[in-house]
Formats: structure tokens, C-alpha cells, sequence
């Protein structure tokens, strides 16, 4: 357990959980109808999320489509949060914004929940947001370059840190 102080100055203790339960707990909770908030972890949807900084809204979803962030159960117990890439019948292909290649494959009955809201720095950007579907539109054109950005994207993220 990780001790952290509120915006009170009040001690807070943060605890860890694995992905594995909290995220079946998340499925239940979406399945439900409610909505859930979670923190990101990892790097695979880099540029746009960040490890142990941003967080996702979760809700239940309607209509899937290519573009979308979605947290899906890929195997058992085993869960991604990634942009559907392609629709194909039943089939549901994903891939992470800071991938270079390689999809998970699920079925639609394996998706969990969409991304309604991202979290960022604390500010609370829809998903529906034009400015940010653009972005997302532009970078999945970029793949064939995304190895550089990345790569300038981290130098940027490390040198930011370097100088606070």
C-alpha cells in the first residue's frame, strides 16, 4: 500500500489490486449499467494515455466502432484496453495507440465497456470530443512512422521530468 495525501492534506492509502480482479469486478459493474472510473496502467495507448497518470471512464456500450477505446476481455481473466482497429462480423481486432504492430483479437461478446471520458492531467476530456477523434484519426494513419513519435514523445516526457 502506497500512502499519498488528499487535496486536505489528509493521509490516503492507495492499494494495488490485480487487473485480474478489479477488472471482473469492473465487467460486473459495467454489465450492471454503471459507469466506472479506473487508472491506466501500462504504456500501450501511449500518446494518448498515460502509465499511473490518466485515467478512463467506463460504460456500457450500444454500438461498436472502428476507433473506439474499449476494455475487452481477451483470453480469460485476461483483459486490454485498446482501439478497435477493425470490425469483422463477430470479430473484433485491437490494437494499442503505442503498439508498433500486432492485434488482440476478441469477440464482440468479449467487450467489456467503451471509453466514454479520458482523464488527463485531471482534465476530463470526452471521447466524443471532435478535436480528440481527429487525433486519434491522424495517428492511426501515422503507423508507419509511429516508432519515431513514440520515440520523440518519450525524449519530450523524459526531459519534462528532467526539468521539474
Amino acid at each position: 500500500m502506497n500512502k499519498r495525501k488528499n487535496m486536505d492534506g489528509m493521509a490516503v492509502r492507495r492499494m494495488e489490486v490485480p487487473n485480474a480482479v478489479l477488472l471482473g469486478q469492473v465487467k460486473e459493474a459495467i454489465r450492471e449499467g454503471h459507469t466506472v472510473t479506473i487508472n491506466v496502467k501500462g504504456y500501450s495507448m501511449r500518446p494518448f494515455l498515460e502509465h499511473c497518470r490518466d485515467k478512463v471512464r467506463l460504460a456500457p456500450f450500444t454500438d461498436l466502432k472502428v476507433g473506439d477505446a474499449m476494455l475487452a476481455e481477451i483470453s480469460p481473466d485476461v483483459y486490454v484496453l485498446h482501439r478497435i482497429m477493425n470490425i469483422d462480423g463477430d470479430t473484433v481486432r485491437l490494437m494499442g495507440d503505442g503498439n508498433l504492430s500486432g492485434m488482440e483479437v476478441c469477440r464482440k461478446a468479449d467487450v467489456v465497456g467503451m471509453v466514454t471520458h479520458y482523464i488527463r492531467r485531471g482534465k476530463t476530456i470526452p471521447a466524443s470530443d471532435p478535436r480528440l477523434q481527429r487525433y486519434v484519426r491522424w495517428w492511426s494513419k501515422l503507423l508507419p512512422v509511429r516508432r519515431y513519435l513514440l520515440y520523440i514523445y518519450r525524449i519530450n516526457l523524459k526531459l519534462s521530468n528532467w526539468l521539474k
